[in-house]
């Protein structure tokens, strides 16, 4: 018998105020946490259930309904009757012990980025995430720096809206052709290591830069897609597009931290990109 306890938290927001129009509200937590202990009912002939030799985890709860603070809930899952990542821990402790538990899921291939959260320390996909990866206690948090809607789910919606400003399409001025537009398949070879980006956001909330200047810089994710469309051989705005990023904050506020390409579930390099960005401004000026 194998068992394995989660403990949510969560970070505070405050309800009704859009995050764009306010400071980040960011509910820091010290010991002891305020939550609640779960674990599975013991059913009659059903092996494994309790408490014993149990493996510490911990998962964030906040309900903006309530007035209740964000708290740290410990739950206990029998590994026995359950899937190996940290999503199917998830969806157990969902379907069999606590139905108010929030969270975003749903291709668990690793491809749509709709779980990202942080485990065990670090951002990544809860449906890549081996449970047995994680050593002791697996502590489950939100997407790190973000408002919070309700437990596990991030507000994305800046996010999303920076992404949208880079305006992630291609861009043309002459005439369409008949069919596609056609690109060499060295040109087309570029993109490899950009386009694969499934916009979980993992990259852009592991970015100290974006803690804190969220508003103003893009981040990483945004970045990266951004130089993705730049070095396109079929778009025809590259002035234009490198004119958008001419600020202070929206592509300068990069240190090269790497965080980002540390933490991405796709093994993709952001910070790389950005450097690249970096240098089509410098050329452009000589």
């Amino acid at each position: 018998m194998l068992l394995a306890q989660a403990k949510i938290a969560d970070s505070g927001v405050v309800p009704g105020v859009p995050h764009w129009q306010s400071a980040p509200q960011i509910t820091r937590f010290q010991e002891p946490f305020y939550g609640r202990n779960h674990a599975a009912q013991e059913q009659p002939g059903e092996k494994g259930q309790g408490l014993a030799g149990g493996q510490g985890s911990q998962w964030h709860r906040y309900n903006p309904d309530t007035s209740e603070n964000p708290s740290v809930d410990t739950y206990t899952v029998d590994l026995d009757s359950c899937g190996p990542m940290v999503l199917d821990a998830l969806i157990k402790i969902k379907n069999e012990i606590d139905p108010t538990l929030a969270f975003r899921r749903s291709c668990r291939e690793g491809v749509c980025g709709s779980c990202a959260m942080n485990i065990a320390g670090g951002n990544t996909l809860a449906c890549t995430k081996a449970i047995n990866d994680c050593s002791g206690a697996i502590s489950v948090y939100p997407l790190p720096h973000m408002p919070v809607v309700k437990d596990l789910v991030p507000d994305l919606t800046n996010f999303y809206a920076q992404y949208a400003s880079i305006q992630p399409f291609l861009k043309t001025k002459t005439a369409e052709p008949e069919k596609e537009w056609q690109q060499s398949p060295q040109d087309r070879a570029k993109l490899d290591g950009l386009y694969e980006c499934i916009l979980c956001a993992c990259c852009s909330t592991a970015c100290p830069s974006y803690w804190w200047n969220s508003e103003r810089y893009l981040g990483p994710a945004a970045l990266l897609q951004s130089y993705r469309w730049l070095i396109d051989s079929r778009d025809e705005e590259t002035g234009e597009r490198l004119d958008d990023l001419e600020d202070p904050f929206r592509l300068y506020r990069c240190h090269t931290i790497m965080n980002c390409a540390n933490t991405c579930p796709k093994g993709l390099n952001p910070a790389a990109a950005i450097g690249e960005i970096k240098q089509m401004m410098v050329k452009r000026k000589a």
